[in-house]
């Protein structure tokens, strides 16, 4: 080592080579300046393609050992650079540890380690965490890997296997070395210094007279305060908070209050030097409600204060019994590492009350992972056991149970210390996690990961001080670990005393009470003597002689009569499943006695006779307990026995159902606990010689749940239904603690579905054989069976009055029973009625509550059926399929459900993790729960007074506040270690029940007072009938049109059936954002609803930016406008300067000539802006994205439309922007989740101060009047801020105010101020409040919409004249409002006795959806309104007119088509609409409504069908209609109905006489054009839907089939079918038939299958779609082959091909497009959509390129081609 000091990585594998390392995208060999050599450079934005590897192959190591790894680089500025390194423990576990300045915070898991690499700039402009600073110096990074890995993942450092080093850096050299060198210091090694110098190979050069550290940055990770020990730690300690290098700033040592920005970090910092860089002491916090504020800049301040959190992945579990509660969603659970569950965000809505709303009360069920697992407390009073995941203790004199909740999979085994004081669990998961619990108090002391990957025994030690455990470890080796758990209750940890491994099996292990350093272990072949001394566990083998071949399965300690402990007289008794139980001498290690149990039986005798112990084959042993008096033995046999200790012969037995699997005396030596393994657990009371149960349990999942209120009984009886390969039974219980009722048992067959009989003591069973029984719960037999189905029953339900039963089975078929015939004869049996592929469930079938109907989903899996209960007439077929049609693979239904009969509600749970809310009667939607869990819910159930929803949601029990319509989200509680099968409450509704692995039982918390019965007006007003469905067609030149009927207090208008609605806007269902309903006022306001999240751009390989100057497109124009945001419109009418959002794009329009401006570069959609007072600069705030940790914010310059400064500060979403009167500040506030208000200053957009507030706030804004105070408006309080200069620093004086009773329940959604004093609040109730402002009082308040909804906007005007007597607002009815307020000043003098006579309405106009932002002059005598439906209007109240400026569609653009000139083009949309719009201009000139339907798909005919002025659209919707419109004549000339289902494909024939179309199901019809008839359908892709139908002129000779048309269809399957046609002689002939390969998974959404003929070689098609690789595949018609592939990134979304030039167009998921030119094989990327780039068609003249994602639409000018 004094040779050879360090390894010259790069020399050792010759890295210039590239034999033994690897090379990947831009790298090269360049000439440093500053280290005057050669070094590496590696360029490239995207790591996964651009990197150094070392060695060439992943499964070679380069087996490094040394401790210290030098890594000399310098990162490229502006960029992300990423280094990887392998590196392999002593146990040969391989840990990824990576550093990266991409990495926005520390993660940690059993194999990855991420550091975020931090570069940071000594200046306030430098963000502490994101690209690299420019002036970034060489750096020598110096990693520990020894410490990193004892740190952070407490194991032990091996070798180091591999680099990478990735993306933008320069590259010098690595080396490796057990020394730790000081770089700044170079020399020989062996030089007598107090540091080690740095060798002079690895130096740094350092011209003479400068300073190391001025040129060059040292970076030494972990630094050196942080103080490891040399082995890893065996308690559950937390590694340091923060590693600060270099001079960098150190963490607090402990909380503080304070609201400045506080640094904390896990990574290497890096500080680049800068001659500006101060040494100013942060000030000290000042106590509220004065808080200093100081100007120190930060990636994030710490809005709680300074939080430390352990970094050890296990010291995170705090090990207390907690409910918790997150944005809404609440969980029942102990904290634990295990499974993380999801917290749903949910804003800051109304709660539950009480919360949480169940608690568990019972649980039927034992076992799980093994039925060994029952024991006695040490008092004799309880029995505890597993149930799956939950531990029980159950009293056994009054059944009561209490339980320990905290472990996510089966507990795999239990032990229980001598006192009481301590349980020790195990779960069955691997790696094993384990749980210390204060048996007393219920409460986890400790949660920790055990060595042993399953844990199959445990045993404590009498005091509770050893507890050790057996098991296997991953390498399937026998492991025995001992731990110490003595300091557990007083505050200390658990630590590994010693661990073990062993090649002798283990089946029991015993920890003896006479010495706890001392065990016993029995198993195959062995039983061995354990001992504990210096920290090693030792054992040797007992003599067995003979007996060496048995299969040893328990074993059990004989106790002093005494109780004392005797070691020298301890005897080891040990079963064997050869019926063989051995006496063992402890204290000498050999067997004195050997004897065995034997099956003897009288021959010919009618009873059996006892027991005898002798030689010969015997009965199993399983399990035996030892007390000092007897000895109890369970076996195989099904028999409990007891004997003697010299087992003379059988005192007692008991027999069992199944074999016996464990036994346990209890401590008094008086009840002998039994437990089997078929699911049963009780006890023998040896006094009485009575055998009591204590639990019964499925021995499989219990599949069905079926509750019933018996008359003249207190108790409620519950039916349950297992089936398995391993349970076939069906049992009835009551819910209070007795034993079990009933238990019917089928050899044969096993059951499926269970229900009572509503008024009789009978419950109906269906079985797998198609057989439905009932049986007599009085006589416990079977009454009458029916065998009418063929397949599995999966649905069973009856009326409410008993009269009617109805099945269903997996053929399809529907049966009615007549229940009131005490044979209950079978009235009707429908054939394929049922979905035949639905599982057996609960809510396959439902009959509502006044037993009229009866729903069930069917015939196809995308179909709901309502049928009369009675005729089974079908009332209702609506299709779950056109629900959501945003992805290529349709919706279907799961579960369904009906409300109470007064609401007419049915739900019904989608395949899609929806909850869609009907109307029974005429299938509209009245609301949707999106969203409710990653899983689809196979089960639901809706309280009689429709205020709780259940949920069968994965392995949790989700329970929704129905009544609520802004739903804070769920309270999720789990428990259930397997999926939840059924859900359903209790007949009195003060219980539910959930079956899944068990039964659970849970007390409803909430009170049962109601305030009177539930009525249908009062929660939904009743909508327009089905008749009432017209079609509209009006002229946009006639704005402002009323496209919609008018928003008013009733409902949207129903649906057909099978049809989609419209999205958004009032009196319409908004399938995005429908928890709430549109009349009802939510809890909480929520300003922004960001769109359907979607990947971000560029994040896979192949993606191909355009040079600077080189771009092929060209973003000429936006149609759309995002009313999904809130105040994302700025109109300055002095300047004319408007700008509004669309999707991530900031839209800068001239409203006199129309041209627009766009500005991009946010990677989320924009949720809002601000313009500055002088409207030189424009904020714009966006939400985080998926490649973000936080928000952007950018400032652009309104002159020259450039992003001047960018910030990330927010963690979500940002609300409200606002400047300072005199443009000194911004205040950003982030949403309900985030709660920060943040002030920045402009000078420098340097952060001034961050505050965290108590409760949510939905607006701000300064006063106009004085800068130096802002107001804050949100739940039920006004918070008003002073902000006071104090030299550097800034301090604010907050003063609170609730709102005073008066105002109404609600909460202030906004505000603007008045003339002096005042300040005008809006509230979610509808109400206007008027604040006086210096006495911090609201002494007026009036109804200002008596809709009820909240007012979204207010604004006055800006002088203190006249124009603050105007008040104008708007909320979510529509109704824009102007208000005279001129004498509400004068009001403010009479105090709370001001009436709000004397405020009036001037004028009131009704928009086309709720308005989400405004924009008014002074005079507030014009301005600009924004809609939630996306439509900008312009207000002049002068005249009482509302003019449309910007109007987009609603919903998502399904189709783009151009009339033959190029002068128009059309689009349709989801909302049902198809629009023409001036190609030249983009204006709207006609717009074609049909109400309520989805309008999929659009054809504009060809110019040879007739003159330009007879022009036609044909458009396909979604009840499977087809319309023509007649351009000219804007009217529909005719309509028909070729296809059953939703149309999605349609196109003319090149003349343009013939239609043809292709629907969902995969069928395609032609159809004349003039006469609507359809002569011919083409089935060939019957059961996919069709996507795209192309057809051309048939050019091609050479295809040897006749025709004058060529056309394609491509369906969901990847098949595409050409063909040939002439349909003027009706001839249509097959030309190929083409059959793509499926892709290797099929699991989430496909993508579409796209086909279309190549435009300048007629004998060419392209086809994209899912496939083994992502690629556009060109087809020869001819040649029948491929003869081009072209490699994508990702899969397509969408194509065209351009027909002028030869460029291909193509739209992806990740929100970006890619331009091809086939010509020359190159491509060009580009982004600004922010959703899926589903649609993209090129103009018939190839200039333009239109493309859609979702309801924007983008216009791009082919440029340069």
């Amino acid at each position: 080592m004094a040779r050879h000091p360090f390894l010259n990585v790069f020399r050792h594998f010759r890295v210039d080579e590239w034999k033994r390392s690897a090379k990947q995208g831009d790298v090269a060999v360049v000439t440093d300046k500053t280290l005057k050599g050669a070094v590496y450079r590696i360029r490239g934005s995207v790591p996964a393609v651009n990197y150094i590897q070392l060695p060439k192959n992943s499964t070679q190591s380069l087996g490094l050992t040394g401790r210290y790894l030098y890594v000399l680089f310098r990162p490229l500025p502006s960029k992300h650079f990423v280094i990887h390194l392998d590196v392999s423990t002593e146990d040969n576990q391989v840990i990824r540890v990576s550093f990266s300045n991409l990495f926005k915070e520390f993660k940690s898991t059993a194999t990855r380690l991420q550091f975020p690499f931090v570069l940071e700039a000594r200046t306030p402009q430098r963000d502490l965490v994101g690209l690299v600073p420019h002036g970034a110096r060489w750096t020598c990074l110096q990693l520990d890997l020894q410490d990193i890995l004892l740190v952070y993942l407490n194991r032990r450092y091996g070798h180091l296997k591999s680099v990478r080093l990735c993306a933008s850096l320069l590259v010098r050299n690595l080396y490796t070395s057990d020394l730790c060198f000081e770089p700044a210091i170079s020399g020989a090694p062996g030089a007598k210094l107090p540091v080690t110098p740095m060798p002079r190979e690895m130096a740094f050069p350092v011209p003479k007279g400068e300073s190391w550290h001025d040129r060059y940055v040292h970076v030494r990770f972990p630094s050196d305060s942080l103080k490891v020990p040399s082995k890893p730690i065996e308690k559950s300690c937390s590694p340091p908070e923060a590693v600060l290098l270099g001079p960098g700033p150190q963490p607090l040592p402990c909380p503080v209050a304070s609201s400045k920005p506080v640094r904390f970090s896990v990574s290497p910092v890096v500080q680049i030097r800068s001659p500006t860089a101060s040494g100013q002491a942060p000030l000290a916090p000042k106590p509220f409600p004065e808080i200093s504020l100081s100007q120190e800049r930060s990636e994030a301040s710490n809005t709680d204060g300074p939080g430390f959190h352990s970094l050890e992945p296990w010291a995170q579990v705090k090990a207390s019994d907690i409910h918790t509660a997150a944005a809404g969603t609440h969980v029942l659970t102990h904290e634990s590492t295990e499974v993380p569950v999801a917290l749903e965000d949910a804003g800051s809505c109304k709660r539950f009350l009480p919360d949480p709303v169940l608690r568990l009360k019972g649980v039927i069920g034992f076992g799980g992972h093994s039925t060994r697992q029952a024991l006695w407390t040490p008092d004799g009073t309880a029995v505890v056991y597993p149930c799956h995941a939950v531990i029980v203790v159950l009293l056994v004199d009054t059944g009561e149970q209490r339980f320990f909740l905290g472990h996510t999979d089966k507990v795999s085994a239990l032990a229980l210390d001598g006192s009481s004081s301590l349980l020790a669990s195990a779960q069955a998961r691997t790696p094993s996690v384990m749980r210390l619990w204060d048996f007393q108090t219920g409460r986890c002391l400790c949660l920790f990961q055990s060595p042993v990957h399953v844990v199959c025994s445990l045993s404590f030690s009498d005091s509770g001080a050893l507890l050790c455990g057996v098991g296997k470890d991953r390498h399937g080796r026998t492991m025995v670990v001992a731990w110490g758990t003595g300091q557990v209750g007083r505050g200390g940890e658990v630590v590994v005393l010693a661990k073990a491994h062993t090649d002798f099996d283990v089946q029991a292990f015993r920890v003896t009470f006479f010495d706890e350093t001392r065990m016993a272990s029995c198993g195959q072949g062995s039983v061995r003597l354990w001992r504990l001394r210096g920290g090693a566990l030792r054992s040797c083998p007992v003599d067995l002689g003979e007996h060496h071949v048995l299969q040893f399965t328990d074993l059990a300690f004989k106790q002093a009569q005494d109780g004392c402990p005797e070691p020298s007289a301890a005897m080891l008794f040990v079963c064997s499943r050869s019926g063989h139980i051995l006496e063992i001498d402890c204290q000498c290690m050999v067997v004195r006695h050997a004897r065995c149990l034997l099956p003897t039986q009288t021959l010919g005798g009618p009873h059996r006779q006892k027991q005898t112990f002798s030689t010969g084959p015997g009965i199993a042993i399983s399990s035996l307990s030892v007390s000092p008096a007897v000895c109890a033995v369970g076996s195989a046999d099904g028999y409990l026995r007891l004997w003697p200790l010299d087992f003379s012969s059988v005192l007692l037995e008991a027999e069992h159902e199944g074999p016996v699997s464990s036994v346990c005396v209890s401590p008094d030596g008086l009840r002998v606990l039994s437990a089997t393994s078929s699911g049963h657990l009780g006890f023998l009371d040896t006094p009485s010689r009575v055998y009591h149960m204590l639990a019964r349990s499925h021995t499989a999942p219990v599949l069905a749940l079926a509750t019933e209120q018996r008359r003249g009984q207190l108790a409620t009886q519950v039916g349950l239904a297992g089936a398995a390969p391993g349970g076939r039974e069906a049992g009835v219980w009551h819910t209070a603690p007795v034993p079990q009722l009933y238990d019917f048992t089928s050899s044969e067959e096993a059951p499926c579905t269970v229900t009572f009989h509503p008024t009789r003591p009978t419950f109906f069973c269906g079985f797998s054989s198609g057989a439905v029984r009932s049986f007599s719960l009085e006589a416990a037999e079977v009454l009458v069976e029916h065998t009418c189905h063929q397949g599995t029953i999966t649905g069973l339900t009856a009326t409410p009055d008993g009269r009617l039963l109805f099945s269903s089975c997996s053929q399809g078929s529907l049966a009615q029973y007549n229940c009131a015939d005490p044979h209950w004869h079978v009235l009707r049996v429908a054939a394929d009625m049922v979905w035949p592929d639905a599982p057996p469930s609960p809510s396959t079938l439902a009959v509502s509550r006044d037993g009229r109907l009866l729903a069930f989903v069917g015939p196809s899996r995308h179909t709901v059926t309502v049928m009369g209960s009675a005729s089974l007439d079908e009332l209702l077929r609506v299709d779950i399929g056109t629900l959501d049609l945003a992805s290529s693979r349709l919706d279907s239904a799961v579960a369904v459900c009906f409300g109470p009969a007064a609401l007419g509600h049915l739900l019904v749970s989608t395949s899609s993790h929806r909850v869609v809310v009907l109307d029974a009667a005429s299938g509209r939607i009245i609301r949707e729960l999106p969203g409710v869990h990653p899983e689809p819910c196979s089960s639901l159930m809706l309280s009689e007074d429709a205020r709780f929803l259940l949920m069968a949601a994965g392995r949790a029990v989700k329970v929704w506040d129905y009544t609520t319509q802004a739903s804070p989200g769920p309270q999720v509680y789990i428990g259930h270690s397997e999926p939840v099968q059924a859900v359903t409450f209790s007949p009195d509704q003060q219980q539910v029940l959930s079956a899944g692995d068990a039964i659970f039982l849970w007390d409803i918390l909430a009170t049962t007072e109601r305030a009177g019965p539930v009525s249908a007006q009062a929660a939904y007003s009743p909508g327009l009938g089905t008749g009432q469905l017209e079609d509209a067609a009006s002229r946009a030149s006639e704005l402002p049109q009323q496209q919609v009927p008018k928003p008013s207090q009733a409902a949207p208008p129903q649906l057909g059936i099978c049809a989609r609605p419209p999205e958004g806007g009032d009196g319409t269902s908004d399938t995005k954002n429908s928890g709430a309903s549109r009349t009802t006022c939510p809890a909480s306001y929520k300003a922004f609803t960001p769109a359907r999240a979607s990947r971000g751009p560029h994040s896979a390989k192949g993606t191909s930016l355009p040079p600077a100057s080189g771009e092929w497109l060209r973003l000429k124009a936006v149609v759309g406008y995002s009313g999904n945001g809130r105040a994302n419109m700025v109109w300055r009418p002095d300047t004319g300067f408007f700008a509004y959002t669309c999707g991530r794009l900031v839209v800068v329009e001239d409203l006199h000539s129309g041209a627009q401006q766009h500005w991009p570069g946010h990677p989320a959609e924009i949720s809002t802006l601000a313009l500055s007072h002088s409207a030189q600069v424009l904020a714009s705030a966006s939400g985080r994205s998926s490649m973000t940790a936080h928000c952007q914010i950018r400032v652009w310059d309104v002159s020259g439309g450039l992003c001047q400064h960018l910030i990330s500060h927010h963690s979500t979403t940002v609300l409200a922007l606002a400047f300072s009167p005199d443009d000194r500040l911004l205040v950003t506030l982030g949403d309900h989740d985030g709660r920060t208000l943040t002030l920045w200053g402009t000078a420098t957009y340097d952060l001034v101060s961050s505050t965290r507030l108590p409760e949510p706030v939905h607006g701000v804004a300064f006063n106009p009047w004085d800068a130096g105070e802002l107001t804050c408006v949100g739940q039920g309080t006004v918070t008003f801020w002073l902000l006071q200069q104090r030299g550097a620093d800034i301090s604010l004086q907050v003063h609170r105010e609730q709102v005073p009773e008066t105002v109404g329940a609600g909460e202030l959604t906004s505000l603007c101020y008045g003339a002096p004093p005042l300040l005008y609040c809006g509230t979610s109730s509808g109400q206007v409040c008027v604040w006086d402002t210096r006495a911090g009082r609201c002494f007026l308040s009036w109804e200002a919409d008596d809709g009820g909804p909240q007012p979204g906007i207010l604004r006055t005007g800006g002088g203190c004249g006249p124009s603050c007597s105007r008040l104008v607002s708007g909320g979510s009815t529509g109704r824009l409002r102007l208000w005279a307020v001129g004498a509400v000043s004068e009001l403010r003098c009479k105090g709370s006795g001001a009436r709000s006579s004397s405020v009036l309405m001037e004028h009131e106009l009704v928009l086309d959806g709720a308005v989400v932002s405004a924009s008014f002059d002074d005079s507030v005598d014009m301005g600009v309104v924004g809609t939630r439906v996306g439509t900008l209007w312009f207000i002049s109240w002068a005249e009482g007119t509302s003019t449309r400026l910007i109007s987009g569609h609603r919903s998502k653009v399904n189709e783009v088509v151009f009339s033959p000139g190029e002068s128009h083009c059309a689009t349709c949309s989801e909302d049902g609409s198809v629009r023409v719009w001036a190609l030249a201009s983009m204006e709207l000139v006609i717009q074609f409504q049909v109400l309520n339907q989805s309008c999929l798909c659009l054809a504009w005919s060809p110019q040879c069908c007739g003159r330009p002025e007879q022009q036609r659209l044909a458009a396909g919707y979604g009840d499977g209609s087809l319309r023509i419109f007649s351009v000219s004549r804007t009217a529909m000339e005719l309509k028909m109905h070729p296809h059953p289902v939703a149309l999605t494909a349609v196109t003319f024939s090149t003349d343009g006489q013939t239609v043809l179309s292709g629907d969902r199901d995969g069928l395609v019809a032609v159809s004349h054009s003039r006469t609507g008839m359809t002569f011919r359908v083409l089935s060939d892709h019957q059961g996919a839907p069709i996507s795209t139908i192309c057809v051309t002129r048939k050019e091609c000779e050479d295809l040897g089939v006749e025709g004058t048309d060529l056309w394609l269809a491509a369906s969901g399957d990847q098949r595409v079918s050409v063909w040939a046609s002439d349909w003027l002689r009706n001839c249509c002939e097959l030309v190929d038939w083409l059959s793509f390969p499926m892709p290797a998974t099929t699991e989430g959404h496909l993508p579409p299958s796209l086909a279309a003929f190549c435009p300048w070689d007629g004998a060419l098609l392209m086809y994209v779609g899912p496939g083994v690789d992502k690629e556009v595949i060109i087809y020869d018609l001819s040649q029948k082959q491929v003869v081009e592939k072209i490699p994508l990134p990702f899969f397509a979304m969408s194509l065209s091909l351009s027909p002028g030039t030869r460029l291909l167009a193509i739209g992806f998921a990740e929100c970006m497009l890619r331009l091809v030119d086939c010509a020359t094989g190159t491509a060009q990327d580009f982004a600004g959509h922010n959703n899926a780039v589903h649609l993209c068609r090129f103009t018939p003249s190839a200039r333009l390129l239109f493309t859609a994602a979702c309801n924007e639409i983008l216009v791009w000018e082919i440029s340069g081609r």
